[in-house]
């Protein structure tokens, strides 16, 4: 029963990523295409409530449920980890015609083949697990 409030934020996800479109691999072409500013309306105003969030978060000091303080580490600053990290997400993300998030979303609305792209997304973290320690960090 815990678990429950997770479930139904999960399935109200989904329902606003496919009402909006998002999960649509027709708007993600077009948003590939440069022929609709739709996805990257959606993209803008997710990072911009993201850094809001954040801001508001550092800001306040909020604690977690637990009572923890919330604490986000810096990242590391690195060039070419994000551009070759971002080019690999923008590959698949093209190939696949769906980001990782709305996968088990567009099963459930019918698209089989996503099967493959869970498949394939299972065992790149695989493999970057036994490679995680050879890898640049």
């Amino acid at each position: 029963m815990k678990l429950l409030k997770f479930l139904l934020v999960g399935v109200f996800f989904g329902i606003v990523l496919v009402k909006s479109e998002a999960v649509s691999w027709y708007r993600i072409y077009e948003m590939f295409q440069f022929q609709s500013f739709h996805m990257y309306g959606i993209i803008g105003s997710a990072i911009a409530v993201g850094v809001a969030a954040i801001w508001l978060i550092k800001k306040s000091k909020l604690n977690s449920i637990e009572g923890q303080p919330i604490e986000i580490p810096p990242k590391d600053k690195s060039i070419a980890r994000y551009i070759l990290g971002g080019t690999i997400f923008g590959f698949g993300w093209a190939l696949a015609g769906a980001c990782p998030g709305p996968m088990y979303i567009l099963v459930g609305t019918g698209v089989m083949t996503m099967f493959f792209v869970i498949g394939g997304a299972i065992l790149g973290t695989f493999l970057y697990g036994l490679l995680r320690d050879k890898l640049p960090h």
